[in-house]
């Protein structure tokens, strides 16, 4: 996976919830978006568990811990927060596919494909879904089913899949 990837896929998902949630941030919140901009995400995670202590029903405020820990490598402490939104919020699609992401990263790629179907049920034209389980199906050695999830995300407009798919050999 290429750096630029990584830095383009993470600013999207960092600034998705936000624009979605702006109305949940208390001042704790708007504290640990500032250290996550100032890449102190130690100070973030401490400022995202106090918003938490206020605010325990700041779906929000889990999503950006979780993200947060996923920018330390922490991806148990990150599945742990994905996984408290999807237990009150069942249909948060970014959820799924941020927690499956962790789930590729430490290599449980069955859990993680489950993840990923389970975002495209709830949103069937996710292209992050897509180019995600195709990471997953790859680890489980199905190539052919991921250069088929990375072709379906091409044909839906996004041109990250179509560099996956050179860089992975994908016909």
């Amino acid at each position: 996976m290429s750096a630029l990837r990584i830095i383009l896929v993470s600013f999207q998902l960092a600034l998705l919830p936000i624009v979605l949630f702006a109305q949940d941030m208390g001042p704790n919140f708007k504290k640990a978006e500032l250290k996550f901009n100032k890449r102190d995400y130690t100070g973030a995670i401490e400022y995202y568990t106090m918003e938490l202590v206020d605010k325990p029903e700041n779906l929000n405020a889990y999503y950006r811990r979780g993200f947060t820990y996923g920018m330390l490598g922490n991806y148990k402490a990150a599945v742990r927060d994905y996984s408290i939104i999807i237990r009150k919020d069942p249909e948060y699609v970014w959820a799924y596919i941020s927690r499956g992401s962790a789930k590729n990263k430490l290599k449980q790629f069955e859990e993680a494909l489950e993840d990923f179907d389970k975002a495209l049920e709830i949103d069937p034209k996710n292209q992050e879904a897509y180019n995600n389980r195709g990471w997953a199906k790859l680890g489980l050695g199905d190539k052919k089913g991921a250069c088929q999830d990375w072709k379906s995300s091409k044909k839906m407009g996004n041109g990250e899949a179509k560099i996956i798919m050179r860089n992975t050999h994908c016909k």
